[in-house]
């Protein structure tokens, strides 16, 4: 195991000597961190989970209880895996060939889950790869996501649907007027513009201008 500083890890836990463990990261009981994983800095890895070959995790994740990342996934800095969640790396599993005969690592090409920063994936969701959580989405328990889910979104269900727009707090944003949401935690402003969240740096107006300027529009005079 690489250890960049001072990772805590469990003696129950299994981190092959391949993988990397940032500063600040805890490794709890009976967790596995396969060869050639990235875990960054101040992480938790909950008991009993699972981080795949290769894997990638970004600093302050929390892998929670007997989470399952299979590879070859990426999970952006600040984001949450639920307890029990799983990640898919196989779009059409079977265990032998059409002849009957085993599978091998060479007869198969995994595809992997993309987690955006500061998202999050409730408990017991399913995540079907190849698919894309966007950053600071939200996934509701027991969902099963098969489509990309965007920025902000909070999706629910089997298959998961967009139910609502969710803010950095995470708490379901109120609409304020026309395509502008406000966070009811921080007071933060939000801009829907097709069916896509932004955070409102700038004012309405000014957003609108910008996109009816961008390519394709054509420009005020």
């Amino acid at each position: 195991m690489s250890i960049t500083s001072s990772p805590r890890v469990q003696a129950s836990a299994d981190v092959d000597h391949r993988a990397t463990v940032g500063q600040d990261t805890v490794v709890w009981h009976l967790a596995q961190v396969r060869e050639n994983a990235i875990v960054g800095d101040s992480c938790v890895i909950g008991r009993g989970a699972y981080i795949g070959p290769g894997v990638v995790i970004g600093d302050r994740c929390k892998i929670q209880n007997h989470a399952l990342v299979y590879e070859p996934a990426f999970v952006e800095n600040g984001a949450f895996i639920g307890p029990a969640v799983v990640f898919t790396n196989d779009y059409f599993p079977r265990a032998v060939r059409p002849d009957g005969q085993p599978k091998s690592a060479e007869d198969w090409e995994p595809v992997g889950v993309h987690v955006g920063e500061g998202a999050s994936i409730g408990a017991r969701a399913v995540c079907i790869a190849p698919v894309s959580i966007g950053r600071w989405a939200m996934v509701a328990a027991g969902a099963v996501v098969t489509r990309d889910v965007p920025d902000f979104a909070l999706v629910a269900g089997v298959p998961a649907r967009q139910v609502h727009w969710v803010g950095r707090a995470g708490v379901p944003l109120e609409r304020v007027a026309g395509g502008t949401f406000r966070c009811p935690t921080t007071g933060h402003r939000y801009f829907e513009w097709k069916g896509r969240l932004r955070e409102d740096v700038l004012t309405e107006a000014a957003a609108l201008t910008e996109l009816e300027d961008a390519p394709g529009r054509s420009a005020r005079r």
